[in-house]
């Protein structure tokens, strides 16, 4: 098994908002690959939205309620991507000998 600095965050939340963890060696197990997936899907909804925001926002008839809708749509994908990005860091640390 994995020792405990090598967890990997999972790119979902626990109840309440909990970080969930991976502790595996096979890094193309099931539950690795289903991370994986997930975080491929958090990404591109992720480059969507971006584009759809820059559209938004260069439409000046956009109103208050879309401006809203798309803030809390592109603040939900930044912590999905935050996560992922946090993710691959850890796993990129435990991964690298030169790391401490």
């Amino acid at each position: 098994m994995t020792a405990p600095n090598e967890l990997r965050l999972l790119p979902w939340s626990g109840p309440e908002g909990k970080p969930c963890y991976l502790s595996t060696d096979d890094r193309e197990g099931y539950m690795s690959r289903l991370a994986d997936n997930i975080e491929a899907v958090q990404l591109g909804t992720a480059a969507e939205l971006l584009e759809q925001a820059s559209d938004k926002l260069d439409d000046q008839g956009t109103g208050s309620e879309d401006l809203r809708r798309l803030a809390k749509d592109l603040t939900g994908a930044l912590r999905d991507v935050l996560r992922v990005a946090t993710s691959r860091g850890d796993l990129l640390a435990v991964s690298d000998p030169h790391c401490p």
